[in-house]
């Protein structure tokens, strides 16, 4: 074929250009294989956890190792070779098994963070709150809620540390807590009412027995055939209360005067002044505990309870707080009066086993007379302590008045409060 002269340069063109642009393409061709494999391990599959150094300051810094220097000379030549900048080329990044033993060297020898705590300081309970408490009388079966409470730790479960006391003489208990020696003390409401008269800052916060356990008890071998008999005859006591509310009362129907009575001071020992001393008789007598101390000394009694010769029902075992510090006790009273419910409560589900702890607590208590008597004392118990007969009170309040015995009507807030109300 010809072609005519005049389409050669169009033509040479084309293909000049064609044999470019295959020339370019072999050459990219060629140059792809000079081109570094992608990397295998980048970056490294590790995540480095920041935890906070909790100690004082930064942690202290290790001298390098080995294994530290081998691992920094893998990651420097790896920036240096293998990671990309923005602008310039990249080069081959380090194989697995350097990134491998950079990481075994950095775990071998990277400080791990730790904490150390000491025990905590182990809470101390708050101190006890010590109540001094003076009894009336020598241990008996009648204080079982104050020792058995304390045995059994209903005292010090309440923060209380409640130390039971024998008075020297009956006289004292009153006299001590009037005089602030003494947190608490047990006294009868008749020689209440005769202490608040006279002036003394005493006030009941409790009932343990709340029916009267006084009596008078008389010789059965003598010729008394009544109470008119008494003028003449040897009568024993051991308080005030015993003779200005109860004798004089039982007296004051007969036309007899204490004055026509030979009156002696027994003090503790009742029986043996009935015993030894011969007296007739004993007012203000534990009707319960007397009459069975003299029969197992052969010796016959008759027993007459003063309520029913005049005296009105009262309280026959009561708890005194002194009432001028009664605002700064009202917290330890309401738990002692608490913890005083309580055991009276296990006492009368529970009177054998009572009886065995009591004994065993305070062993002088364990005769015979006591022991008889011990179901008779239980149905004397106040289930209540806390309670008050506002009425009684004031009843026996009036009494004392009308009588002549007190010069003032006490009101009853003077004599007695119910510890849950203050």
């Amino acid at each position: 074929m010809i072609l005519a002269p005049h389409c050669l340069p169009k033509r040479g063109i084309l293909v000049a250009c064609l044999l470019l642009f295959l020339a370019a393409q072999t050459a990219q061709l060629h140059g792809q294989d000079n081109l570094p494999l992608p990397p295998t391990i980048y970056p490294p599959l590790k995540t480095e956890v920041m935890v906070p150094w909790l100690a004082d300051g930064p942690p202290a810094q290790s001298p390098p190792t080995e294994a530290t220097a081998d691992a920094n000379r893998i990651i420097d030549n790896a920036s240096a070779s293998g990671i990309a900048d923005e602008k310039g080329p990249t080069t081959q990044a380090p194989s697995s098994d350097e990134a491998s033993k950079a990481d075994q060297a950095l775990d071998a020898d990277t400080a791990v963070p730790t904490i150390a705590s000491a025990p905590a300081e182990p809470i101390e309970p708050p101190p006890l709150i010590t109540l001094d408490v003076m009894l009336e009388w020598y241990p008996n079966p009648r204080h079982a809620s104050l020792f058995l409470a304390r045995d059994k730790g209903l005292f010090s479960r309440r923060g209380l540390e409640v130390r039971l006391l024998t008075p020297a003489d009956p006289t004292v208990s009153t006299k001590l807590l009037a005089a602030g020696r003494v947190d608490l003390a047990l006294s009868r409401q008749p020689l209440l009412h005769l202490e608040v008269a006279a002036g003394e800052p005493l006030i009941r916060v409790a009932t343990l027995i709340d029916m009267p356990l006084s009596a008078l008890v008389l010789r059965e071998d003598g010729s008394l055939d009544s109470l008119i008999d008494l003028a003449g005859r040897r009568i024993g006591h051991s308080d005030d209360d015993s003779l200005k509310v109860m004798l004089d009362t039982m007296l004051k129907p007969l036309g007899i005067s204490r004055s026509e009575i030979e009156i002696h001071d027994v003090n503790f020992s009742p029986a043996r002044a009935m015993l030894e001393d011969e007296l007739d008789g004993v007012i203000g007598a534990m009707r319960h505990r007397l009459p069975r101390e003299l029969g197992d000394q052969g010796l016959a009694t008759r027993v007459l309870n003063v309520e029913d010769h005049g005296v009105p029902l009262h309280d026959g075992l009561v708890l005194l707080a002194n009432r001028d510090r009664l605002k700064d006790q009202r917290v330890a009273i309401r738990a002692l009066v608490d913890a005083l419910e309580e055991i009276t409560a296990w006492i009368i589900e529970n009177p054998d086993d009572a009886w065995e702890r009591l004994v065993a607590s305070e062993p002088d208590i364990d005769t015979p007379a006591n022991h008889a008597n011990w179901g008779y004392v239980l149905t004397q118990l106040s289930g209540t302590p806390a309670a008050l007969d506002h009425g009684r009170y004031a009843r026996f309040a009036t009494f004392l008045h009308e009588g002549g015995v007190v010069d003032e009507l006490i009101p009853v807030e003077r004599l007695a409060v119910d510890p849950g109300t203050f």
